[in-house]
């Protein structure tokens, strides 16, 4: 099978930890044809199709020049047999833009994985809202004296942007309430801005656990994203230390609770972010983990990937 990744520059990749190379690799080690573009490449033209200027990949086992190329005419996305969205977030406009040229790819007859609409529909922050049974007290708002309010509740809170990624943008503010007015100016930019704001979860020092859910049923470990120092980020971009553990009987709740839901509404793959017992996002650009939890567990969670791409592919 011919299989499109729409992804960051591939100069770009980590390959020690990169999760769209994990399942390029597995791809190719199945026999199939590896092809990569970036959203910029996506082209629409009225009497056409969504097409893209194409990178045809061959991966050459060097772990600094790991893949060699051919650049490939434009092609019709419908006339490969996969297309793969990952992009790294943010989800800006350009991503957004993005999702509506894949969808109409889709309906040219392209198959697209995640859901282009889905992606649309599930903003990583915002997405919990629909489970509030599996979150922790949270609030969305522009308005600082509503976060004051939740601040004066909790007494110790956790507010971050809408559209960071890698921990970008989280500060905490404890019981003192130090830099509060600062802090939410800064993040809503003077009420012009919207912030999500939650109780801060102590648990957070045992990790920021990362949970896998492909074709609806979850990877049986996580990975616990643990916070070093006096960071008080999990994130591994932020520096957080990364230990796979398996699911506890509350991970496996949250996860069973909302794989099948999203994989009806065509999430192939997301990444459930939990920290002790609640929900804190839902993450579906890009889910990243697989190298890290296949390293240190020995299960293989690219070979699960595929195994379930090729399935979706085949049922069709």
């Amino acid at each position: 099978m011919r299989l499109l990744f729409v992804a960051d520059p591939l100069e770009q990749f980590n390959i020690k930890k990169d999760s769209t190379f994990a399942m390029m690799k597995e791809a190719a080690a199945r026999g199939h044809e590896i092809l990569a573009c970036e959203p910029r490449h996506l082209v629409w033209q009225r009497g056409g199709r969504v097409g893209a200027t194409m990178r045809q990949v061959a991966l050459s086992g060097d772990p600094v020049y790991w893949f060699t190329e051919q650049h490939v005419p434009e092609t019709a996305l419908a006339d490969v047999d996969a297309v793969l969205m990952r992009k790294d977030p943010p989800f800006d406009s350009e991503y957004f833009y993005a999702t509506h040229l894949l969808e109409q790819a889709e309906r040219e007859g392209a198959r697209v994985f995640n859901k282009p609409a889905a992606l649309r529909d599930h903003p990583e922050k915002l997405a919990i809202l629909e489970f509030p049974q599996l979150i922790g007290p949270t609030l969305v708002t522009r308005d600082a004296e509503a976060i004051k309010r939740f601040h004066a509740e909790h007494r110790d809170i956790i507010l971050k942007p809408l559209d960071g990624m890698g921990g970008m943008g989280i500060f905490r503010v404890g019981a003192d309430g130090l830099n509060l007015g600062s802090i939410t100016e800064t993040l809503n930019r003077h009420g012009t801005t919207t912030v999500m704001v939650q109780r801060y979860l102590p648990e957070i020092v045992s990790g920021d656990k990362r949970i896998l859910v492909i074709a609806g049923a979850p990877v049986p470990y996580c990975l616990a994203r643990i916070p070093q120092g006096s960071e008080i980020r999990g994130n591994l971009a932020a520096g957080g230390k990364g230990v796979a553990q398996p699911l506890s009987a509350r991970d496996l709740e949250i996860a069973e609770t909302l794989g099948p839901i999203l994989a009806a509404r065509g999430l192939l793959l997301a990444g459930l972010d939990v920290i002790g017992d609640c929900l804190t996002e839902i993450n579906v650009t890009s889910p990243t983990c697989f190298r890290e939890i296949s390293d240190q567990t020995g299960f293989d969670v690219a070979k699960t990937f595929i195994d379930a791409l090729e399935a979706a592919l085949t049922s069709a």
